[in-house]
């Protein structure tokens, strides 16, 4: 590559950017495919992602998810908030999910547009994160502690569905699949180690097994997990802003490729762009010849063009300087 490539994540801010509503971006395959050329052709990005929510496979479970016409969606009750209707979920089907489905369709729409000159990024949540949305976070986190072996029996469940989900992805055209366990950053090492690293890598053995690329994304304060995070398996690793990004880099950055991690607040949405671009090029100075750019989480709505177009120009300068 000429450069190291923009992975940021873009979400409600590619929808505002087009035009379009939240609802359309979250329930309608077409919208989310367009608003994500659009950050390739308007930003440069490197990537087009099929990424929305968190709620396709809570959707697809049973679950009831709220959509107002130009908000983030919600679960007001949660599923499995009784643990005796564990006895009849019933694990949904990615290719007639209806949710799920629309994915895959993004994905192959994707796919057909941009054809092999831009990676194509699937999602899936980590089992973890999707116990969580199927339980409330809240709740998971006390199942930790008082009901562990319950929660094993429903990790399995929700391992089983994010591994065929993340098969179908890669069957219907994705090269990355990410996947998001942001309520990994809130338990202890040991936790993590105990009950989200290992499903975390039965679901990248199949990623791997379909011959796509895998990427983990966490959000938050990760530093007292990162050495599990590059033995999850992934081939990127997102790190997010309160991470010292120097500092993992010298450990880690020869093992993955890691991807950060500017302050999507301080930063991308409220800084000059000057400072945007002294923040990357500082970022790839310590990142080594194998990080991504990326601001440590999604891009916030009302980021200005001119940040996203200084990052865009700071790797240009970075590669054409190498």
């Amino acid at each position: 590559m000429d450069r190291p490539p923009n992975f940021d994540i873009f979400m409600t801010f590619a929808a505002h950017h087009i035009g379009q509503p939240l609802r359309n971006y979250y329930l309608d395959h077409r919208v989310l495919v367009d608003a994500n050329l659009a950050m390739v052709d308007h930003f440069g990005v490197d990537v087009v992602q099929a990424i929305s929510d968190p709620y396709r496979e809570t959707s697809d479970f049973g679950a009831e998810i709220d959509f107002p016409p130009d908000g983030l969606p919600l679960c007001r009750q949660p599923l499995l908030e009784d643990i005796r209707r564990m006895d009849t979920l019933t694990r949904p089907d990615p290719n007639t999910g209806p949710r799920m489905l629309d994915r895959l369709r993004a994905i192959r729409r994707m796919r057909e547009n941009v054809g092999k000159e831009i990676p194509v990024m699937g999602w899936v949540e980590g089992a973890l994160a999707q116990a969580a949305d199927l339980r409330g976070p809240g709740t998971l986190l006390l199942d930790l502690i008082e009901q562990p072996g319950w929660l094993r029996d429903l990790l399995e469940r929700c391992v089983e569905v994010e591994i065929a989900f993340a098969r179908a992805q890669v069957d219907a055209g994705a090269c990355i699949v990410g996947l998001g366990d942001a309520i990994a950053s809130q338990i202890s090492r040991e936790m993590y180690a105990e009950f989200g690293l290992p499903y975390e890598q039965r679901i990248f053995d199949a990623v791997h097994a379909g011959g796509a690329l895998a990427r983990l994304h966490i959000c938050g304060n990760t530093t007292h997990i990162l050495p599990e995070m590059i033995a999850s398996g992934a081939d990127i690793v997102d790190l997010d802003w309160m991470v010292d990004w120097k500092a993992a880099c010298s450990t880690n950055g020869s093992r993955v490729a890691l991807c950060g991690n500017v302050d999507p607040v301080a930063i991308m949405l409220q800084s000059p762009p000057e400072t945007v671009r002294e923040r990357i090029l500082g970022c790839l100075r310590s990142g080594g010849d194998r990080c991504f750019s990326a601001a440590g989480c999604e891009i916030p709505e009302g980021t200005p063009a001119d940040n996203l177009h200084a990052q865009r120009r700071a790797l240009l300068e970075w590669g054409s300087g190498r």
